[in-house]
């Protein structure tokens, strides 16, 4: 075993856990115990467990349909963070601490004895004492504050510490060394022809004695170098190194290490000179004759030597047989080189102040130490062992004294701190890769005992993977205690990872980001393996993070499963507690998923959604089915709450994979789950429908039939009608009942039960308000104001909670894509709702009746003397004020249905003060057209009341009509009568049967000719089942054709297909057959020999329309004529109000003419 692997006091992890394999649970054979009891006391929506939160499993007091529904909405709300996939923006709520990781001091290293902490104190006093080089700008350079500071981590008291130091100081010094690499030049000057040199590098130490300068009036001369000379003797190989020659280049790369021991680094310096090779002398000859000298003092004399042939050189002419040319030089002393070593470019300087020269030379310059008289150098100790322990023992005192209890500490070290480790890894000729290894090791071991921040530890990997190109250099122990570290934080890592949602849990956003760090870091690691000897993980990483995330969901799981919900438990009392189980899975899943998923994927490459869903949805639904199977025989109203909340559960949590994208449900555990649960959501709906009842019964017994508040004009009762359907409606969406058959009939039992629950809140309502005494003389009922505002409410509300209860069906209604079920449940309700209404709004009317009535009397017997308006200003008063308090109380939909029921009112009872003044002036008709028009203008109120196509249609057209014929003449009233008849169009065409005509006009014997030609169809009028037919033809009106007779056909007898072929002749000139209303009128009556003849229908034809009048008569027989096929009817109301009209005039000519309808109407009493 390694020194550097002794000092970590726990043994290697053994071999790493594979994929592990969870295995089914066994169906368990549970004992029957009793249902729940039913709560007696406490408040709604409390249980004994937990008095402070409302248990989603609990019983309802029963016909308490305020707990039930309170228990209802938390379902409701327990769902509306289930909508869709989640984000981290929802998941990540807080940004406290995250929990504290565990820690274990045994997995730092091994504490040190007494006599090794003081070996370790002198050591780090010798590194202080025998420094050498320059401090850096962010180095600490006073030597008492670094001794102090180590006296400070040691602990030692100042005699202690003072002895230490003299110890220290007794010691013999280190012997120095300089590492140099030169690795380019660049810019050099061109020396050969070709505009390039072959420039090389020749270097050495230079004591302080070596470059003395003489005086004179000649320039200044800098030492240098000079390959070959032949004056003095040989240099020793190891005070003067050369470099490679690199051909024709002026921007040479050498890349060469040389190892230089110091004599004195106070006084010593490097000498470097580059010269342009130009003889035939090798390089390697030159620097074997360096051998031939022994001794500081024969270098010093040929260093004399080099100094004369080089002024020499400087005035040598052509002949001169030394043809090496210089490029530049460089001195640095060596009391100059940093502590921890530099790596920059120097610029080249001439050997004299005449010489010319030009360009940098990078240099890397590292002073080191080669032997050490401590005790721990003494004792063989490394340097790579002994900064490992100063580094523990420091870091362990700067982490106490910055942040003792915080585990965001990312290893800043003080001035002091950092200032004795770089002079002692610079002295201990640490390299650079050397240092990355043992940093991690030692903060990747301290972590495992206090906790430390991720990301230092993610730099310091980071780090030691930029230096891994010198893995090659790394001794074989070094590497194997790397490869220990590198188990022992995977298996602390992997460990962490098992308890995920414990010390990272997703709600948390700091623990989040540790946890990325974390895996970050393990992910970092695995990018080692393949460089290592001995691997440091038994499997790939990402198999062992797998095999940890199942054991510890496992793990989860079974304390959830112990706590929650006991299997020794019996069921009804463990439904309650998986309840909660099925809960807390399906929150842990969306934490998961807008977590977790997608650090592992994208930093370990591990899908831990698709691996926690299954493994917990496969335990979930082994539970759920077992109980099931339980309780299906012992179904009770608590359990059925139970079971209706547990699958709503296990349905989100199966909805929850199947909504991600390429996800089949089907293979899940979980697939056809909803089978065992159909009779208990069958038993919660019918419990569901009566708790509605009972909560629509209580909101009716407290209600006042008073708005709630300013802004809304329906009462409480309505209000929580409303919000009772709509979480009705919500509870149907969350169930989507997978099973089409199955979600038709619950669904439709469901929308039956709401709209009996309807119906039974309108009667209610109703009864309500018929058993409060109305107020004295109050016009208009403010409570029936409120019950038709909540009637309306409730329409809509259970309009939209019938339109959210559709289910999936085959074939779907094409009104709204609504299954035909309950589309017609919709309008069945709409239907009675309607009428609903209009029972109320006639009742909120009727009290109006009475004033409205005496107010158009007023108008009626308002004399001829005032004005119109004067008339109708207290009608239009009266309706002003009332429709402003209905403006006030009732909704918009409301009011419209109370002013067209007010405007019908209106139209009859003037109308009836129409119908009992008869045979007035004209004026009194004149008064009540503009009160009508002024009414029209009035309930329209410029496009905000109601629409004039309403108010100018119904009755409307009928009291126009009337008071129109009312200012007409006799004669213009029976014209009238005339066109009516014209204008009729029968509404069922062969009720009443057909007849065909063919008429013309013969111009040349001003005649009207009407040929009868068959009827088809006939009414039968007979007990026999037939009739005896026969046509009346008549012209008309009277007074048109004065002089006209009717004539009529022959009698065909029991037929009801009768065939005439008679010819009629009627000399009337043509002009009066051109006039306004004329006609020929055909009657068809029923002949009866011992009774009245009967009336079967009638016709009229235009006589401005036939051939002759409207157009030119053309030769040819009128038998060529096309027939007229007229279908017979009955006379209908606008043509009996002419009638109406004419009945109150008491001149003779409209006192003739009705007697003459009159008998005919008596014909018509046998109508079929």
């Amino acid at each position: 075993m390694s020194e550097a692997t002794a000092v970590f006091s726990a043994r290697r992890p053994p071999t790493m856990t594979t994929l592990l394999e969870i295995k089914s649970s066994v169906l368990r054979q549970v004992q029957v115990r009793p249902s729940f009891r039913r709560r007696t006391e406490g408040e709604p929506g409390s249980t004994g467990a937990d008095p402070q939160e409302p248990t989603a499993a609990g019983a309802w007091k029963p016909g308490d349909g305020v707990e039930f529904f309170a228990h209802m909405r938390l379902i409701l709300k327990k769902g509306e963070g289930r909508q869709g996939l989640p984000c981290p923006e929802v998941l990540l709520r807080s940004g406290s601490p995250a929990p504290a990781e565990p820690v274990d001091p045994s997995r730092g290293l091994r504490a040190l004895t007494q006599e090794e902490v003081e070996m370790l104190y002198e050591e780090a006093l010798y590194t202080v004492l025998y420094r050498a080089g320059t401090m850096g700008p962010d180095q600490v350079d006073d030597q008492e504050t670094l001794l102090g500071y180590l006296q400070q981590v040691f602990g030692t008291s100042s005699d202690e510490h003072a002895k230490a130091i003299e110890r220290v100081k007794k010691a013999k010094a280190p012997t120095y060394a300089l590492k140099v690499s030169v690795m380019r030049a660049k810019n050099l000057l061109a020396k050969d022809p070709n505009g390039f040199s072959d420039p090389y590098c020749m270097l050495g130490i230079l004591p302080a004695s070596g470059a003395p300068r003489e005086p004179g009036p000649h320039k200044e001369q800098r030492f240098s170098f000079r390959k070959g000379s032949k004056r003095g003797g040989p240099l020793p190989a190891k005070c003067i190194q050369v470099t490679e020659v690199k051909s024709s280049t002026l921007n040479p790369v050498w890349k060469e290490n040389f190892f230089f021991e110091i004599e004195d680094v106070s006084t010593d310096q490097l000498h470097l000179d580059i010269w342009d090779h130009d003889d035939d002398v090798s390089l390697v000859e030159a620097c074997r004759k360096l051998n031939e000298v022994i001794g500081l003092k024969g270098m010093s004399r040929y260093f004399k030597q080099i100094v004369k042939s080089a002024r020499a050189n400087g005035t040598a002419g052509p002949t001169e047989d030394h043809t090496d040319d210089f490029l530049g030089c460089l001195n640095i002393p060596i009391r100059e080189v940093p502590v921890a070593g530099e790596d920059r470019w120097f610029k080249l300087e001439p050997r004299s102040s005449a010489s010319r020269v030009q360009g940098d030379c990078q240099l890397v310059l590292k002073l080191i130490t080669t032997q050490r008289d401590t005790g721990m150098s003494q004792r063989g100790r490394s340097g790579f062992l002994s900064y490992m322990l100063l580094l523990s023992r420091l870091l362990q005192f700067e982490h106490r004294s910055q942040e003792p209890d915080s585990s965001s500490w990312r290893g800043e070290l003080s001035g002091p701190a950092a200032t004795v480790l770089c002079l002692h890894g610079a002295q201990s000729n640490l390299s650079s890769l050397q240092l990355a290894v043992l940093h991690w090791q030692v903060s990747s071991r301290h972590h495992q005992t206090c906790t430390l921040d991720y990301g230092y530890l993610l730099g310091l990997l980071e780090d030691l993977q930029a230096h891994w190109e010198e893995a090659s250099s790394l001794p074989q122990d070094q590497e194997e205690s790397l490869v220990d570290s590198f188990s022992a934080f995977s298996e602390f890592g992997l460990r962490l990872l098992r308890q995920l949602r414990d010390y990272f849990p997703a709600t948390n956003s700091t623990a989040v980001y540790r946890l990325e760090l974390l895996l970050k870091c393990l992910s970092k690691m695995q990018l080692f393996q393949p460089s290592f000897e001995s691997c440091p993980f038994e499997t790939e990483l990402n198999m062992d993070i797998a095999a940890a995330l199942k054991r510890g969901n496992r793990e989860w799981y079974d304390r959830l499963l112990n706590s929650k919900s006991p299997r020794e438990q019996p069921g009804p009392q463990r439904l309650a507690g998986l309840v909660h189980l099925a809960d807390t899975v399906y929150e842990d899943l969306q934490s998961c998923y807008g977590v977790y998923a997608s650090l592992f994927h994208s930093i370990v490459e591990i899908d831990f959604f698709t691996l926690t869903f299954r493994q917990l949805e496969r335990l979930v639904a082994e539970e759920a089915w077992v109980l099931t199977e339980e309780l299906s025989p012992k179904l009770t109203l608590e359990v059925a709450s139970g079971l209706f909340e547990l699958y709503l559960t296990l349905a989100d949590i199966q909805g929850f994979w199947s909504s991600l994208p390429g996800r089949d449900s089907r293979s899940l555990a979980l697939a056809g789950i909803h089978a065992p649960f159909l009779p208990a959501v069958k038993l919660w709906l019918q419990v569901l429908r009566d708790q509605t009842r009972c909560r629509l019964q209580g909101a009716v017994d407290v209600d006042t039939l008073e708005p709630t508040d300013a802004s809304s004009k329906h009462s409480s009762s309505a209000a929580t009608a409303s919000l009772c359907f709509s979480h009705i409606q919500e509870l149907w969406a969350r169930l989507a009942w997978p099973d089409p058959a199955q979600a038709q009939a619950l669904g439709t039992q469901l929308s039956q039960d709401l709209c009996e629950a309807t119906l039974f809140y309108t009667e209610l309502l109703r009864k309500k308000v018929d058993a409060q005494p109305g107020a004295a003389g109050e016009a208009v009922s403010e409570p029936l104001c409120v019950v038709l505002n909540n009637v309306e409410l409730l329409r809509k509300a259970a309009g939209q909670a019938l339109r959210g209860l559709a289910w999936p069906e085959a074939t779907l209604a094409l009104e709204g894509g609504l299954p035909r079920p309950l589309l017609s449940c919709m309008q069945a309700l709409d239907e009675d709702l309607q009428q609903e209404v209009q029972t109320v709004t006639a009742h909120l009317t009727s009290k109006m009746v009475a004033d409205i009535r005496k107010y158009v009397q007023h108008i009626s017997l308002s004399p001829d003397s005032i004005q119109n308006d004067e008339a109708v200003a207290p009608l239009m008063k009266y309706l002003d004020e009332k429709l402003a308090l209905l403006n006030t109380v009732l909704v918009k939909e409301n009011l419209s249905r109370v002013l067209e029921a007010l405007w019908e009112l209106l139209l009859q009872a003037i109308l009836q003060a129409l119908g009992a003044n008869l045979d007035v002036s004209a004026d009194f008709y004149g008064r009540f057209h503009f009160a009508l028009e002024a009414l029209v203008n009035f309930f329209h109120a410029e496009g905000q009341g109601l629409p004039l196509e309403s108010l100018r249609d119904g009755s409307y057209k009928r009291l126009e009509e009337e008071l129109r014929l009312h200012q007409c003449s006799t004669r213009e009233c029976i014209e009238q009568y005339y066109l009516d008849k014209l204008k009729q169009r029968s509404l069922e065409q062969n009720r009443f049967g057909r007849l065909s005509v063919r008429c013309h006009y013969e111009a040349a014997e001003q005649r009207l000719v009407v040929e009868v030609l068959h009827a088809a169809d006939l009414p039968p009028l007979d007990a026999n089942g037939l009739s005896d037919p026969f046509v009346i033809v008549e012209l008309g009106p009277p007074h048109l054709f004065p002089l006209v007779r009717s004539q009529r056909t022959q009698v065909k007898s029991r037929t009801l297909h009768p065939v005439y072929d008679e010819l009629f002749y009627f000399s009337v000139p043509a002009e009066a057959c051109r006039r306004r209303g004329a006609c020929v009128l055909f009657t068809v009556m029923d002949h009866d020999w011992l009774s009245t003849n009967d009336f079967a229908g009638e016709a009229a034809l235009s006589l401005g329309s036939i051939g002759g009048i409207a157009r030119p008569q053309v030769g040819g027989s009128s038998r060529a004529r096309q027939p007229v096929t007229l279908h017979l009817r009955r006379p209908r109301a606008q043509v009996k109000s002419a009638l109406r009209m004419l009945e109150g005039r008491t001149n003779k000519e409209a006192q003739e003419f009705v007697k003459k309808l009159k008998e005919l109407e008596k014909s018509m009493e046998a109508d079929p």
